[in-house]
């Protein structure tokens, strides 16, 4: 009966930035214009390659398809965070976290997949030139996209379906700015240690088998290019390298912090640190890299820009 008591919770209280009282309207502003930045880049980006026909190919495909899931993943997350600064009531429901945690992981777990895929591909078109186009299809492509999207959605299902049945003590305050599986599993009155070994054991097993797949492919790729003769040939090869790697190691190296350990937690300040890094900055960082620093999609600006105000020159000379 007690353990029904426990289990009946019906909500939680994200603490989320503590010791912000002074700044929190500037925190949400700075937060909004990020958010913002962020949904406008990866939309601009995704509508780009999908209009644009000098863009259908393998590589932009990949862009296209983490572009779209960027603008989920950070939805899952910094809306509730932006309503909590300017709200006195933190709260969300039991049911309510649970989707949430379930939904950031889920999509978290599809981003390391597809950029693995992006890695591959990679390795294919600079390590295997002549089978790239035969290798490679459209058909391909969009399988690869279509396995990381149904392994991500399915991978914390395990997970959520365990911390749903732990039995949950009166105090109810996530020490955390969204809802994740370390900060509810510290406050559950039953021993979690089943629960910490599944959240490693499959966190391992997602975040480090892909960077390492990731690795290996980028060691391929660096042995090849110091192969190419001339050194305007080696700048182009890894120029078409440079924007993934960026972003495989900022997301890898937050989250491998954050999720492949066998505590519940470590600093909570440190937790919120990384936690920023990898749900806002690294989605915000995305366009940047893959726009700014990518000539063909700077292109594919200025075309689609001229086009429009060409098409209403000759409408009304």
């Amino acid at each position: 009966m007690e353990q029904q008591n426990y289990s009946s919770l019906a909500e939680f209280v994200l603490l989320g930035f503590p010791n912000v009282e002074h700044v929190k309207e500037w925190l949400f502003v700075l937060l909004l214009l990020a958010y913002l930045f962020t949904i406008c880049g990866n939309l601009l980006i995704f509508l780009l390659i999908r209009l644009d026909a000098a863009l259908h190919t393998p590589m932009y495909h990949f862009v296209s398809v983490l572009s779209f899931l960027e603008l989920w993943y950070t939805a899952t997350t910094i809306p509730k965070m932006l309503a909590n600064l300017l709200s006195e009531k933190k709260t969300i429901s039991f049911a309510g976290c649970l989707l949430q945690t379930y939904f950031f992981h889920s999509l978290g777990a599809s981003e390391c997949y597809l950029l693995t895929a992006m890695a591959y591909d990679r390795y294919l078109a600079i390590c295997q030139p002549l089978h790239y186009p035969a290798i490679m299809t459209p058909t391909l492509c969009a399988k690869l996209a279509a396995v990381c999207w149904t392994c991500g959605l399915l991978c914390p299902i395990s997970e959520v379906i365990l911390v749903s049945q732990l039995p949950f003590c009166g105090y109810n305050e996530i020490q955390h700015i969204f809802c994740d599986f370390p900060p509810l599993l510290s406050l559950a009155c039953k021993d979690t240690s089943i629960n910490v070994l599944v959240d490693f054991s499959i966190n391992a097993f997602i975040i480090l088998i892909t960077f390492l797949f990731i690795m290996v492919s980028y060691g391929r790729i660096i042995e090849a290019v110091l192969k190419i003769q001339t050194a305007a040939g080696r700048k182009k090869a890894f120029s078409t390298c440079a924007s993934h790697l960026t972003v495989v190691l900022i997301f890898f190296g937050s989250i491998v912090f954050m999720y492949v350990r066998i505590k519940k937690s470590y600093s909570l300040t440190l937790d919120r640190t990384l936690a920023v890094v990898y749900s806002v900055l690294t989605p915000l960082a995305n366009p940047i890299i893959y726009s700014l620093r990518n000539k063909e999609l700077i292109k594919a600006i200025k075309r689609t820009i001229f086009h429009k105000r060409g098409k209403a020159s000759f409408t009304h000379p």
